[in-house]
């Protein structure tokens, strides 16, 4: 839950270098462009889609707080963090749409039988 904390954090800080040519007028071309407008769009949405799916993750993470978190929990949050990290460096540093759906993937689907939670019961 604090690395993907961390990664939110880093990606504001991002967002906020990409846009300070615009905003402040530091570091623009000679010309006056910005040399981080083709990124900014891409920083600024992922870091919107930092508070959809990982939600979810932090209410299960809470919950595993008040319970006894069971090792494949813990991989699985693990999976969902570095799956989350690598979904953020393949939209901002690529335009190309299939390949971030490979990092989605790999994250479990929602009351599948390998949601972290399911350990729990057992």
């Amino acid at each position: 839950m604090a690395a993907h904390v961390a990664l939110a954090t880093f990606l504001y800080v991002l967002l906020t270098v990409a846009r300070a040519p615009s905003v402040w007028g530091i570091g623009r071309r000679p010309d006056g462009s910005n040399p981080w407008a083709e990124f900014e769009p891409r920083i600024s949405a992922n870091l919107s889609n930092q508070f959809e799916w990982p939600l979810f993750f932090h209410v299960a993470c809470l919950v595993l707080l008040f319970s006894q978190p069971c090792y494949v929990a813990v991989l699985l949050a693990w999976v969902f963090f570095l799956g989350r990290l690598l979904h953020s460096a393949v939209q901002i540093l690529t335009e190309n749409v299939r390949l971030r759906g490979i990092p989605e993937s790999v994250r479990p689907a929602p009351g599948s039988t390998s949601n972290p939670l399911t350990c729990m019961a057992i």
